[in-house]
Formats: structure tokens, sequence, C-alpha cells
């Protein structure tokens, strides 16, 4: 033991000299050259944020962090309001890759969604959607009613209207992170009843978020603007949505596993092809995106026999490009507007957290579960993103009156949930003993050195 953890010690002071060299080197060029921006200044950007997330992921590791932490820490360290290496400018232009890797990651999330593994676990996942749904947005609502003396957008509100923004950020709440989960189960190679109630709950939960925030926008609607009716009419569009999405991810994930059997080579410019191109097509026509390539690769790993050979392409396409995903979302993280809201933000996250592991004791105690689950089920439901993000600004766009200042908490909440939730998912999986070792990558032909052990970046 002492001499393995010998002979990582070099390995690990390597990586953080070489951080140090790497942000020292664009730091000196921030300065030597800070006109340079635009597509020069984002390649440049791009660079960094690969070698540098990578390298922090590394030192990181010995204290069990996950290297999700490592990616974000990364990007909220260059970006422009910590050490101002990455300018606002390329932050936004990075922003591009998103549509990529939120395709990347609904396309595994659907192929690691086995029928066999649903049909387990029907029972709790049932249970824990209906217990998580319903009780996170009462309870999570309700705080949020008691704290109106801490919101200045709300001070001015009567009961009304409270109650319906209120019912925004209870269902904000309910809002999970499949790139956070995927994040860490690909990191961990994590297997047994922890990592599949974590990924089958968080990656159906989208579905049942979207119904709704569909739902919450037509009942507060009324609530919040004066003159407003109820109506029918988001459920319709919502219907015509989900039936859409489900209809064209079936054909798309079909398309993908002939592709697959019958050519294979290339399989990665089709990724990018449809991350880049498809999913905005999907958006324009009101579709939803990530429900869509969810359902593709869950008939790829279904309804044919290329799903693994299918997942592990995903896998190695989307390595590189999480980086970047994460990296790039703590560069949004806007520090100044965390600091200024820190006090509410903390309350809700907090709470938030409390309610998810109690509602989550409630439902695994209903549904019978096992004891890994009941006592860690709560762990994978913590970290947010891209939908709550997406969902805060749709509400600034819905109601301009508070919606700017309703965004931004939340965009301060997903900040405090996306650093927090990966680690304590991490830990979860590592305490309930399910994280493996990885599996080394070697040239075809290859073997393993027994002088060379693989090490488990889990450990």
């Amino acid at each position: 033991m002492s001499g393995a953890a010998r002979g990582k010690k070099p390995g690990l002071l390597s990586s953080a000299f070489s951080l140090i060299i790497v942000f020292a080197l664009l730091f000196v060029a921030s300065r030597v050259a800070p006109e340079y921006k635009g597509d020069l200044g984002t390649i440049a950007a791009v660079g960094f944020l690969l070698l540098g997330g990578a390298l922090l992921a590394e030192v990181l590791e010995p204290l069990r962090m996950p290297h999700l932490t490592g990616y974000l820490v990364c990007g909220i360290l260059a970006g422009p309001h910590i050490l101002h290496l990455i300018d606002h400018e390329s932050v936004q232009l990075l922003s591009k890759v998103n549509s990529l890797a939120l395709a990347l990651i609904a396309l595994a999330g659907g192929a690691e969604l086995r029928i066999s593994i649903l049909k387990e676990g029907v029972r709790t996942l049932g249970w824990a959607t209906l217990v998580q749904t319903v009780g996170g947005i009462v309870l999570v609502g309700t705080l949020f009613f008691c704290l109106k003396p801490m919101l200045p957008f709300a001070k001015d509100f009567g009961v009304a209207q409270m109650i319906g923004v209120s019912l925004l950020w209870g269902v904000l709440a309910t809002t999970r992170s499949p790139s956070a989960t995927l994040g860490i189960l690909s990191q961990t190679r994590a297997q047994g009843p922890l990592a599949r109630y974590a990924l089958s709950f968080v990656m159906t939960s989208d579905v049942v978020v979207v119904v709704n925030l569909a739902a919450a926008f037509t009942i507060a609607k009324p609530l919040l603007v004066p003159g407003a009716e109820f109506s029918f009419g988001a459920f319709k569009e919502l219907g015509h949505e989900l039936l859409g999405s489900v209809a064209i991810g079936t054909t798309l994930g079909l398309l993908l596993a002939a592709y697959v059997k019958l050519v294979e080579k290339q399989l990665v410019v089709v990724l990018l092809a449809l991350g880049f191109g498809a999913w905005e097509v999907l958006g324009y026509l009101n579709f939803d995106p990530l429900l869509t390539f969810m359902v593709a690769g869950f008939v790829v790993q279904n309804l044919s026999k290329q799903g693994d050979k299918f997942l592990h392409q995903i896998e190695w396409t989307g390595g590189l490009v999480y980086v970047v995903f994460f990296a790039t979302a703590g560069a949004h993280l806007d520090v100044p507007l965390l600091r200024k809201l820190w006090p509410v933000t903390l309350i809700l996250c907090g709470a938030r957290a409390l309610f998810s592991w109690g509602l989550g004791r409630a439902a695994s105690r209903i549904a019978n579960d096992p004891p890994t689950v009941k006592k860690w089920g709560f762990a994978p439901l913590i970290s947010q993103a891209g939908l709550a993000l997406g969902f805060a600004a749709l509400v600034e766009k819905q109601f301009p009156g508070f919606g700017t200042e309703f965004k931004a908490l939340g965009i301060a909440a997903v900040a405090v949930n996306e650093m927090v939730g990966p680690v304590l998912f991490k830990l979860a999986i590592d305490s309930a003993g399910e994280s493996r070792p990885p599996v080394p990558t070697l040239p075809e032909g290859d073997h393993a050195h027994p002088e060379e052990p693989p090490t488990a970046s889990s450990s």
C-alpha cells in the first residue's frame, strides 16, 4: 500500500506543477495581449479549459473529489469574475458546445436505461417520483413563500402573487442534473442499486419536469399577471411537444441502430452533426431535444443489438466535450451575484437538500428499497444544471416585472447545487461500495503490464 502511494505522489506533484504553469502562462498572455479575443481567444480558452480542467481534476482526486468539481473550479477561477483569464465574449462563444454536450448526455442516458433495470425498479421509481415531485414542490414552495421578507422583488407582492411565484420556484427546485449524474457514474463506473436508482430516476424525471413546467406556467400566470385567464392551451401544446419528441426520437433511434450495424464508421461525425445541427432544429420546431435524444438512445439500447457499441462510441466522443461543458458552466458563474444573494440562496439550497433527504427516506420506506438506496438515494438529486437555468430564463421572459431577479436567484442556487451535488453523489457511490476501478485504455492488441496496474480514480 505504501509503495503504491509513493508511486502516485510524483504524478500528483507533476499535475500540480503543470497546472500552475498553465494558469501562469494564460495569465501572462491575457495581460500582454488583452486585445486577442473572438475566434483566437475562444480557441485559446478551449485549450486552456481542456488542459486546466483535466489537471485540476487529477490534483483534487486524492481528496475524493469528483472530476466534475475540478472542471467547474477551473472555469470559475479562469472566468471573467475571478482571474479574468477568459473574457465574457469567449465564454458566450463556448456556450455553443452546450448543445453537443447535452445531446451526448441525453443519448448516453437513454442508452443506459435498459428495460430490465426499469422493470426491476418500477415500484421504487414510481414512489420516488410521486413523493419527490409533489412533496418537493409543496415544501420548497412553502418555504419560499415564508422567505418573502428576504426577497427584494417580492416585498410588494400580495398573497396571490406570492403563491404564484412560490409555485414557480417549487417546480424549479424539482429539476435535476442528468449531466452531473452521468458524469459521476462514468467516472466511478458504478454498478449497484444506488447507481441504477440514480440513473433511472434522474433521467425519467426530466419528462415529469417538462410536464410540471407547463402546468406551473398555466396556473401561475393568472396569479401574477392582472387580467390573465386560466387556459388549457398550454397543455395542448405540451402534448404536441411530448408526443412529437417521442416519435422523432424513436425514428432517430432506429436510424442510428441501423447505421451502427451497417456502417459503423465515422459515427463520431454523425454524433457531432446531431449535437450541433439536429439539436437546434428540434428546438426551433418546438420539440424537446433532451427528450428526443434520450428516447433515441433508449431505442438503440433496447430495440437493437447495437446498444453497447453505441454507448461506447458516445462515451469516447463525450470525454473531452464534458470537460469543456462543465468548465464553461463554471466560467458562467456570476460570483458577484452569488456573493450578493448568498444568505437566501444557502437557506433555499440547504432546505431543498434536507427535503430531498426526508422525502427520499419516506419513499424508500414505502417501496421497501435496498439499504443503500434508503440511505443515499437523495444524493444524486441535489445537482442542478441546464434545465433549471432554462426554466429561470423562461420565467424572466414571461414575467419581466420580477423575472430578472428570479433568474438571478435561480442562477445562484444552481451554482451552489452544482458545486455540492457531484461531491455528495460521489461520496454516496464510494460509501455504498459501488464504484469500480477504471478500465485502462490500451491500443488494440496490447495488454496491461503487471508492473503498472491501473489505479482507481474513484478511490
